[in-house]
């Protein structure tokens, strides 16, 4: 398990944390794994059909991220939760930036400003910290996304126990999540 608050020294540099991150979620047993992905995807169905979003912007989690070893992708899911609304999903570019797409649709792209039409954003995130900076993966592709989202858009970051930390490296071009979503926290608002 990564530690709620992380050493001053480990704090300063971002990959040094990824790493550190990346570790502790490659120590998680597939049940482990698949139990969070459970729980973090009840949460989310539950907070979907509350808010009846028209269109959600998502992604298909891999590796060890929650969401992984469920019966479905999270897209379905969350589409099913909440009544077959419209759900975006990204398609990365050669520039590292993210056009979007129809989960129903494949074939047609929609270009890089349509999550701004999305009334709900689920992002994947390796750590967030108490203020909402979150940390990917290193490639910047959410950073320039979350860039072209309105504000007032909930942008949730989806979280193993554990991830939710005190503080992360941040640079000016960091986009702030809204709230996460972990295993037995549920749905955490995070002030902006």
């Amino acid at each position: 398990m990564v530690p709620v608050d992380l050493p001053a020294e480990i704090a300063a540099d971002k990959a040094t944390v990824r790493s550190a991150l990346l570790t502790a979620r490659r120590e998680r047993t597939v049940d482990q794994l698949a139990d969070a992905s459970r729980r973090v995807v009840a949460h989310l169905s539950d907070l979907v059909r509350t808010t009846q979003p028209a269109v959600i912007a998502a992604y298909e989690p891999f590796g060890t991220e929650p969401g992984v070893h469920l019966d479905g992708s999270l897209p379905a899911l969350l589409a099913a939760a909440s009544g077959a609304p419209r759900v975006l999903v990204p398609v990365l570019m050669s520039d590292n930036d993210l056009d979007w797409r129809d989960w129903n649709d494949p074939g047609e792209r929609l270009g890089p400003a349509a999550i701004a039409e999305a009334e709900l954003i689920i992002v994947p995130a390796l750590a967030v910290d108490r203020t909402g900076v979150r940390l990917g993966r290193g490639g910047g592709s959410y950073d320039r996304a979350l860039a072209r989202v309105p504000t007032g858009t909930p942008v949730l970051a989806l979280l193993h126990d554990g991830e939710l930390v005190h503080r992360l490296p941040a640079q000016p071009h960091d986009r702030r999540v809204t709230a996460v979503v972990t295993p037995l926290g549920g749905m955490i608002p995070l002030p902006r």
